[in-house]
């Protein structure tokens, strides 16, 4: 199903609204879940709506929160979410970053007690479009077998970096740290396709193509994907004084209870390093050198990070956003939610 992004759009928005969220809030979280369709990024669009608004519905979400912005220093920040829509409070926590980093030179601004908050891309792009270095990373709940492990303990643990080149143009880069992010399985499930066998293990630790198998994801480049993820825990946990490693809040067990997650943003002036002008130059130079590297045997070109993703964009606003029927058919029903995701382990079906 092909619906154009002013369309899903004013469909997610509609629906999370009626679950309980006020119109600006269900507007905020709409907007992110188009930006990861229109990308491309389905496992973070509109498949996440059911989710979201029976954790809404079932209280999980605080639809009225107080959000609390507070300098600690020149430089630093907190936004206190009060578990609110992370979507949101991450959009407005970038906002400040983005303001803190023009006046001087860079921001670190933690976000902590939020909701899931979907594609990092989202809020990185938010200081590329400012003419700025965005890098943001947050914590997930525990479904990843650290390296050597036969138990998860950190979850897809995400990192994000976006730079603005010249005339809009701007590098992004989006990734969980995990061979593949969890949704990505959710989406392979809501299509009934396989998975590739180095995403995932079983319930016995073996790798499964199976997405109604999965039991563990599996960190990126083994140990170096591992300690990527201990990495933004701490940044994203630890530093915020918030639950980290296996203490990290599922994302099914109680929709009932609020997950206190956190999130950190890293926004960085270019000018204050060397000129504007000479830095987007330099990424533009960089984008187009990449482009002309001579292709491997099987590759039509070399892309660089962000380019298809930004492709798809232009073609979806020419041709409309593919959905899956299911999901189109929920987004147009009258039907909040059908109980389920509550109380499900980590790979809920």
């Amino acid at each position: 199903m092909k619906v154009t992004k002013e369309k899903l759009k004013d469909l997610i928005s509609t629906k999370l609204h009626k679950a309980g969220l006020t119109e600006e809030h269900a507007n905020g979280v709409a907007d992110v879940l188009v930006h990861a369709d229109a990308r491309g990024v389905h496992s973070h669009g509109a498949m996440r709506v059911e989710y979201y608004a029976e954790r809404i519905a079932k209280g999980g979400i605080n639809n009225k929160p107080n959000f609390k912005f507070e300098k600690t220093g020149p430089c630093t920040a907190v936004f206190d979410g009060d578990n609110g829509v992370g979507h949101v409070a991450a959009k407005l926590a970038m906002d400040e970053a983005i303001k803190m980093a023009k006046e001087n030179g860079i921001a670190v601004v933690g976000v902590k007690k939020i909701s899931h908050s979907g594609a990092l891309s989202y809020f990185v792009g938010q200081a590329a479009h400012e003419n700025l270095i965005g890098i943001s990373v947050c914590q997930s709940d525990p479904m990843v077998v650290p390296f050597g492990g036969a138990e998860p303990y950190y979850g897809t643990n995400p990192i994000a970096f976006a730079a603005p080149g010249k005339d809009g143009d701007q590098i992004t880069f989006d990734m969980a740290t995990t061979v593949q992010a969890w949704g990505k399985v959710l989406h392979a499930r809501s299509k009934n396709e396989p998975i590739p066998e180095t995403w995932a293990v079983d319930s016995n630790g073996e790798p499964t193509t199976d997405p109604f198998k999965v039991n563990a994801l599996l960190p990126i480049a083994g140990p170096k994907g591992y300690g990527l993820m201990m990495m933004v825990d701490v940044l994203s946990g630890i530093l915020l004084g918030l639950p980290f490693g296996g203490k990290v809040s599922s994302m099914y067990h109680d929709l009932t209870e609020y997950r206190n997650l956190g999130q950190l943003h890293i926004v960085i002036n270019p000018d204050f390093f060397t000129t504007l002008s000479a830095f987007q130059e330099g990424i533009s130079t960089t984008m187009q050198d990449l482009n002309n590297i001579k292709p491997a045997p099987g590759y039509d070109k070399v892309y660089y990070p962000g380019q298809r993703s930004a492709e798809r964009v232009k073609k979806y606003e020419e041709n409309g956003i593919e959905i899956v029927d299911d999901i189109y058919e929920y987004l147009t029903s009258d039907v909040i939610h059908n109980n389920a995701y509550d109380h499900k382990n980590p790979f809920a079906e």
